[in-house]
């Protein structure tokens, strides 16, 4: 099972807090580029000052590369830790599968896509005054270059590290499956914190950020991969960077649209996670025959006799 496969390679829980120490540190070396560049355009003075208007200060395409080049570094420290600490191979902490599912890729890319897409559309139509036309052909190229290469890398490398390598790394310490899953779910909502958009909001998007790791970890325990979150999650931060921007959220992009209107933190908040990631786990669990939904998320992780043998 996907969890317990990582029982093959060296797994002491000591290597996994070293080896999210190697992610953070390559992740904090990936953002030098971008910290230079906001000291050339500002100044050092201005580091104590609004951090979301010397953002601002960057021309957006520049700003959007600059945050998603950190995700590339970001996973050399990922590499590092799996081949250095571990001696496991990218594909055993995708998937239980024999090779990588790309039709699962896409059809959880296509899923959110879709749905994106159209729910952005009807509210342009239903509240006009929401938005204004941001479309410029030249920088929305430049974007959408950008967005396409390096968003998929920013998305995967947070599934790698939150529904691959914590979740085979708590599953194994707590031997159950709940564990895992709670834990890679708030720590991934956690990390959201500081996002301008709980500002703006308020804590209560919080619930939207922990719910998403919670969907997202369902996808992979029920499915034993991380195929169909893989997807979803470059689907839903690809089109979103694509489609909408606004002043007060993490990627002010040289989007198609600008959402103007006053941000507020409610309904629209609190429907995702308790209607719609429903509506789509159902999807999945119809398309690819889910069932044991209670062992899957709440069962014990067992591991082979003879693998035991062997450690012992």
């Amino acid at each position: 099972m996907f969890i317990a496969q990582a029982h093959r390679f060296p797994h002491e829980f000591w290597r996994y807090l070293i080896g999210s120490l190697l992610v953070i540190i390559a992740s904090i070396v990936g953002q030098i580029p971008l910290l230079i560049a906001l000291l050339m355009e500002n100044g050092i003075d201005s580091f104590a000052g609004d951090s979301q208007q010397m953002m601002a200060s960057l021309d957006p395409n520049l700003l959007t590369f600059l945050m998603l080049f950190s995700f590339a570094v970001g996973f050399l420290g990922l590499f590092g830790a799996l081949r250095g600490l571990h001696q496991q191979s990218f594909k055993s902490v995708t998937t239980t599968r024999k090779r990588v599912d790309w039709k699962r890729i896409l059809f959880g890319f296509s899923l959110v896509a879709i749905f994106t897409i159209v729910v952005t559309f009807i509210d342009y139509q239903t509240n006009p005054a929401h938005y204004e036309l941001n479309f410029k052909p030249i920088p929305f190229l430049i974007l959408f270059v950008i967005a396409v290469i390096f968003v998929p890398i920013q998305t995967s490398l947070e599934e790698y590290v939150f529904r691959g390598y914590l979740m085979q790394g708590f599953g194994l310490l707590a031997k159950n499956r709940w564990f895992p899953l709670l834990m890679t779910s708030l720590i991934f909502g956690g990390l959201h914190f500081f996002n301008p958009e709980v500002g703006q909001m308020g804590n209560v998007i919080m619930v939207y950020y922990i719910g998403t790791g919670l969907f997202l970890g369902i996808m992979t325990l029920m499915d034993e991969g991380m195929e169909l979150s893989l997807g979803f999650h470059a689907g839903n931060n690809l089109i979103g960077v694509l489609l909408v921007t606004a002043d007060w959220t993490a990627f002010q992009s040289e989007s198609i649209l600008k959402d103007i209107s006053e941000p507020t933190a409610g309904a629209d908040v609190l429907f995702p996670v308790l209607i719609i990631y429903p509506i789509f786990l159902l999807i999945m669990a119809k398309v690819y025959g889910w069932k044991n939904w209670k062992e899957k998320l709440f069962g014990k992780i067992n591991i082979p006799e003879t693998q035991l043998e062997a450690e012992n």
